[in-house]
């Protein structure tokens, strides 16, 4: 008996990577899936990873429609045609660019805004009417460590960060009928971890000095891929589907490795409060006591002056 048998799941950009892994554990779970991929992505082919299944004794059909606005509709048609139902949605397909914010053109901010923000609510929108109606459901969306904040991957940075948004609203929303809506933050080095490599090797230090735990001082992050494989991401993406998560809703993961940490809600650090309303002349005698002390501006890379030039 698998964790999730008789359910049906739909795994998109379950072409290769990380999707992958997902619609393999899923099946091993017992679920039917449907793996859905475009196939643009290196190596990415979802009927080499239906026969996967099914070589397994699992049970799952490809599907190559893009989650547009139209098709997603058809993508969770394709579900109800092939196994009758639908009980899981991952939305893992994730697309971007990498440019200097102010060289960054428009089609490439609109690609990765399609692919990781609205090509994610249109899969919720068409799914959500046979999910409710069930009364049960779970959706894991993917976000990014990117949301953070990332040199040369702006639009990529901002549409996995509405991900998050987008994550805690449909909670909220459809919590009610029994469906529940969690994200995570996967960090994984694959195959496409070199063309990464290559791709921002002019941004590397200003990222080393910028995104880890201090910034100013350079952390260069491990892509070991024995250490960091894909594989390592699917346990939580599936348990977060299965009974054990039950209580588990409008959350947000952060996983890689051999870590898997629950991340904590955005909250209050510290309060200026002033009756009739906060004035100019307010913030200027009190905020630093009051509102943002101990502050510094850790972004200014002073220190490193070559960084500095700025290239049109």
């Amino acid at each position: 008996m698998g964790r999730l048998d008789g359910q049906v799941a739909i795994v998109t950009g379950a072409g290769g990577g990380i999707g992958r892994e997902h619609a393999l554990l899923l099946a091993r779970e017992g679920a039917k899936v449907l793996v859905n991929d475009i196939g643009l992505r290196r190596g990415a082919d979802a009927a080499a990873v239906v026969d996967e299944i099914t070589a397994a004794g699992g049970t799952a059909a490809a599907n190559t429609t893009s989650a547009t606005w139209d098709g997603a509709a058809e993508i969770v048609a394709s579900a109800l045609d092939a196994f009758g139902r639908v009980d899981i949605l991952i939305n893992n397909a994730t697309a971007g660019s990498v440019e200097d914010l102010w060289r960054f053109p428009e089609d490439s901010w609109d690609l990765a805004h399609d692919v990781n923000l609205k090509g994610y609510f249109a899969l919720i929108r068409a799914v959500t009417p046979h999910l409710c109606r069930q009364g049960s459901g779970s959706i894991v969306n993917t976000s990014s460590g990117s949301g953070f904040g990332h040199p040369s991957n702006i639009a990529y940075a901002a549409a996995k960060e509405g991900v998050v948004g987008l994550t805690r609203t449909v909670a909220r929303e459809l919590g009610r009928f029994g469906v529940r809506c969690n994200a995570i933050r996967p960090f994984a080095a694959g195959a496409s971890t070199s063309d990464y490599a290559v791709r921002t090797a002019r941004w590397a230090r200003l990222m080393a000095l910028t995104m880890g735990p201090e910034p100013g001082k350079e952390s260069i992050p491990d892509f070991d891929q024995r250490q960091f494989p894909p594989r390592k991401i699917a346990p939580l993406v599936v348990w977060l589907c299965t009974a054990a998560a039950r209580d588990v809703n409008g959350r947000t993961f952060q996983v890689g490795g051999d870590t898997v940490a629950l991340l904590s809600e955005p909250a209050p650090e510290q309060v200026l409060q002033v009756p009739g309303g906060v004035t100019l002349d307010d913030l200027d005698t009190r905020a630093g006591a009051e509102l943002v002390k101990g502050l510094t501006n850790p972004f200014t890379l002073d220190g490193f002056p070559e960084l500095k030039v700025f290239e049109e």
